[in-house]
């Protein structure tokens, strides 16, 4: 979503790399550019000059006058303004000290409330909570079936009495779903509403009757991050109209220029809570505005990313592949990178996760084109392999790689660039977890002792000779010099090295055993 902007802004900061000092004109050229950027995102414009203003002031400062790396400081500055704009921290939901708490869900008709009533329901129930969808929806057709059909597949309760369709009273429905939360003990109900237009002041007032019939812990408005501008328009209309806690952004995967995430937190004052980037059920998830600003920096996201494998890999599994790695507990097969390879498909697509990574806008345009059917291709190749092949590749012949590709439908071709590419990448792996690092990269450092200047400090270093100047005169010169400073050295405390004959006289004084001088040798 935030590509556009993404990209003005690293322009930006390439023209500043390589300064010692920026000037007035700088600063004023990187202001302009940041200002388009901002606009050509669709940032509301007052939004937009508060930041540049913030920008330009702090840019003047000591703080990038007297930084080592201008460029860097002025970087550091946009990326804490940017989180700023987006609510400055991470703002969690408010739960009941008694009773079931209530989250109200409000926004325009389209924004998506449905869908994300159960995504939120689904998040509530990762976090041990049992929540109760409300289907108080009762104008739009179907929103009541919709909501059903949405609380079976994340395995949530649904309370509609009511059929909908334009029948029924939804302030009853709201009501009542906190008596039977109650009965059913339900720690949290999510309240669906039905969808209005900012200036349809019927079901604005009707939204406000369900407000004050549930007096909801948290009332969420849902707005569609795609909708530009007039999303700060709806944000304040019902701001003024129902009132609301938080906002959650919905369609952030989109291809929209994003400016209304960037606005409503600033123009509003209420911070945004949550974000829905993805049609699955579990694409959602708290909205953390140091994070979303690292994305737009091109910083990555790796925090995002950790949380999302621990939450879905088996830790048990992943220490046993490693342990493949490293050379112990047997040899890596195709079995476990097919394991392995199922563990990444479940954080989503994998142009999604490589995005999350620093500096990978570079490659945008190969991660927006990369066929994700591709791991379907070789999943399907694997598992037309035996078990013994795919314990030892090695087995697999001629014979063997045309049965596979006729069994998995492809070529024999891609066959032979799976089984080529995996002993590479197996190759490339282990030397990683040994601590070789990467082939073929001689910038990748290894582990600490290895490597030529680990080896050069472990090799006893000889002593160096005194040159002789090739001048006969000199060369006396400097053998007499030599022979002069070494009769001047301090004597020897502990005395002249003794003669074996001494040593065993002395012994023989001390009435020590004989041979004694063989032990201080």
């Amino acid at each position: 979503m935030f590509a556009t902007l993404s990209d003005r802004l690293a322009d930006t900061f390439k023209n500043l790399r390589g300064k010692g000092r920026l000037s007035e004109a700088d600063i004023d050229a990187t202001a302009r550019e940041i200002r388009i950027a901002l606009l050509e995102a669709d940032v509301a414009l007052p939004v937009v000059k508060q930041f540049v203003g913030a920008v330009k002031e702090r840019a003047r400062g000591e703080e990038v006058s007297g930084a080592l790396n201008p460029a860097q400081q002025v970087i550091k500055i946009v990326n804490e303004e940017l989180v700023a704009i987006l609510g400055g921290e991470t703002r969690r939901l408010r739960y009941a000290k008694s009773g079931p708490t209530v989250i109200m869900l409000a926004g325009l008709q389209g924004a998506g409330k449905t869908t994300l009533a159960a995504k939120l329901a689904l998040w509530l129930k990762e976090q041990d909570k049992q929540p109760l969808l409300v289907a108080a929806d009762l104008q739009r057709p179907n929103a009541v079936n919709q909501l059903q059909v949405n609380g079976e597949r994340v395995g949530v309760k649904v309370f509609a009495p009511e059929p909908g369709n334009g029948v029924g009273d939804p302030v009853k429905v709201a009501r009542d779903a906190i008596e039977e939360a109650k009965r059913t003990l339900h720690d949290v109900v999510i309240v669906d509403t039905a969808g209005r237009l900012g200036v349809d002041a019927e079901m604005m007032q009707q939204a406000a009757d369900i407000r004050d019939a549930v007096n909801p812990d948290e009332v969420l408005f849902v707005v569609d991050a795609m909708i530009g501008q007039d999303a700060v328009t709806t944000a304040q209309a019902f701001l003024d109209g129902v009132g609301y806690d938080g906002v959650v952004l919905t369609k952030l995967d989109g291809d929209a220029r994003g400016g209304a995430a960037l606005s409503i937190a600033s123009i509003t004052g209420r911070p945004v809570m949550f974000a829905s980037a993805g049609e699955k059920m579990t694409d959602f998830d708290l909205f953390h505005p140091d994070r979303m600003a690292s994305r737009i920096l091109d910083m990555g996201d790796m925090l995002t990313l950790i949380e999302q494998a621990e939450k879905t890999f088996d830790a048990e599994q992943a220490m046993k592949a490693a342990d493949k790695l490293a050379g112990r507990g047997g040899e890596f097969t195709l079995t476990d990178f097919l394991e392995q390879m199922q563990q990444v498909r479940k954080l989503g697509s994998l142009s999604k996760i490589m995005g999350m990574l620093p500096g990978m806008a570079q490659f945008r345009d190969q991660l927006e084109n990369f066929d994700e059917r591709e791991i379907d291709r070789i999943e399907a190749i694997i598992c037309s392999m035996t078990p013994a092949e795919r314990a030892n590749p090695k087995l697999i012949d001629g014979s063997r790689r045309a049965r596979i590709a006729k069994g998995s439908g492809r070529q024999v071709s891609d066959v032979n660039t799976l089984v080529d590419r995996f002993f590479e990448a197996r190759k490339m792996m282990e030397q990683m977890a040994r601590g070789g690092g990467m082939p073929g990269m001689p910038g990748m450092p290894g582990m600490p002792g290895q490597g030529k200047r680990a080896k050069a400090k472990q090799a006893p270093k000889k002593g160096k000779s005194k040159r002789v100047s090739g001048n006969p005169a000199k060369a006396a010169a400097q053998k007499r010099s030599q022979e002069q400073q070494e009769s001047q050295r301090p004597a020897n405390p502990f005395g002249a090295p003794m003669d074996p004959a001494d040593l065993e006289k002395a012994a023989k004084e001390f009435q020590l055993p004989e041979d004694f001088s063989k032990f201080l040798k």
